[in-house]
């Protein structure tokens, strides 16, 4: 791991995951799934929850179908899937902790996007309700129309770099899951972990793993990057 990748470095433009990034929200789809499994009598097997960790809500919906023996069911599983999703995040959106303190602090140095499995129209209502959509210059998911798969291929990722107009390799993504991880890995950026200590494979992938965005020294390296103001009103870095 090489921290100092992150903490000596000024990204050009910083991507985040939302669900178990910005938004605490693992928990409703941890919830929603046992509640669809529930609804046709499914128990789902050890293990399940890290392997539908991060997944595309789609493919969560065939994983759920085929783990419970029935992969016709796939499209069943999804919907219920998603409505229970819809409801619990409505009911009680969170921000995880220090996040919005994040990217308050990045968006005055870096353009922001989001880059997400989820539904655009999900992800735009969780971050509005908690009041941070419009520091965001873009949110990014999967389409099929414009060809952009879902994670752990890198697509949300490289599209949200070229929105923002960086290359790549000059851009910052925040993930909490290690098919986050892997789709930016594959975009070729810098990598900011975040959340309980991750297994090997997972921890080989990030430059800089942290519990929580609201430590110290995330805190302290987001607070150093003073902005100067250029034509157009977009932050940069002062030389």
């Amino acid at each position: 791991m090489t921290a100092q990748r992150i903490l000596s470095w000024t990204p050009a433009a910083i991507v985040f995951d939302c669900d178990g990034t910005l938004m605490d929200t693992e928990c409703h789809w941890q919830d929603a799934r046992l509640r669809a499994l529930r609804e046709f009598g499914f128990t789902p097997a050890p293990g399940f929850t890290e392997r539908a960790k991060g997944l595309h809500y789609t493919e969560c919906g065939v994983l759920m179908a085929e783990e419970a023996g029935h992969p016709e069911l796939g499209a069943d599983l999804t919907e219920r899937l998603l409505g229970h999703f819809g409801a619990l995040v409505a009911d009680r959106p969170l921000t995880m902790p220090g996040a919005r303190r994040l990217v308050e602090q990045a968006a005055r140095f870096a353009p922001l996007a989001v880059a997400s499995n989820c539904p655009k129209e999900v992800v735009e209502s969780s971050l509005g309700t908690a009041g941070l959509l419009d520091r965001f210059d873009h949110v990014v998911v999967p389409d099929d129309d414009n060809g952009i798969r879902p994670k752990p291929h890198p697509d949300v990722y490289l599209t949200a770099a070229r929105l923002c107009g960086t290359d790549p390799a000059d851009t910052l993504a925040v993930e909490d899951s290690h098919c986050g991880i892997e789709a930016a890995e594959r975009a070729g950026m810098r990598i900011l972990g975040v959340g309980p200590w991750p297994a090997e494979r997972t921890m080989a992938l990030v430059d800089l793993w942290v519990r929580s965005l609201d430590e110290p020294e995330l805190r302290g390296w987001a607070g150093d990057r003073v902005p100067a103001q250029i034509p157009g009103n977009r932050p940069t870095m002062k030389p």
